[in-house]
């Protein structure tokens, strides 16, 4: 079976808001910027509405970094900037319990022609992820140095 090179890259996660992030990455897509292949998006309300939990599950099933992409302190709604940033520090304190570094979750204020600030941070991500590896790996140091 042929090796396929989008296999081997790390794979990026943006939860993108529909006010801001998403908006963004359509902007980025109507001029025809490119952004590694290995990122998918998902458009979503409030990335406040998810848990902690579901960040550590999606490291712990391959999802090696996750950029979560909004409006920022320009949100229409009130509780998705405070709720967001509260959700990201109760997300890192979960990473830390489980090993994972919490350089592979960020948060990041995009507006809706946001072009080259969503291609910065796609691609900071990308270079991270190149120098510390996948997540599967890291998850599986501390489990192997107990063995």
């Amino acid at each position: 079976m042929p090796s396929n090179e989008r296999t081997k890259q790390p794979k990026i996660l943006i939860l993108a808001t529909l006010a801001g992030g998403y908006a963004g990455a359509d902007s980025t897509g109507q001029v025809h910027a490119d952004y590694p292949a290995n990122t998918y998006i998902l458009p979503v309300m409030c990335p406040a509405m998810f848990p902690p939990e579901f960040f550590v599950r999606a490291f712990e099933r391959g999802i090696d970094g996750i950029i979560i992409m909004y409006s920022g302190t320009d949100s229409p709604y009130k509780v998705e900037a405070d709720g967001t940033a509260d959700l990201v520090n109760r997300t890192y304190a979960l990473m830390k319990t489980r090993c994972i570094d919490i350089r592979r979750l960020r948060l990041a204020a995009i507006c809706t022609v946001c072009v080259k600030p969503f291609l910065k941070e796609v691609n900071q991500m990308a270079d991270l992820l190149k120098g510390i590896g996948f997540v599967k790996d890291e998850i599986a140091a501390p489990a192997s140095a107990l063995a």
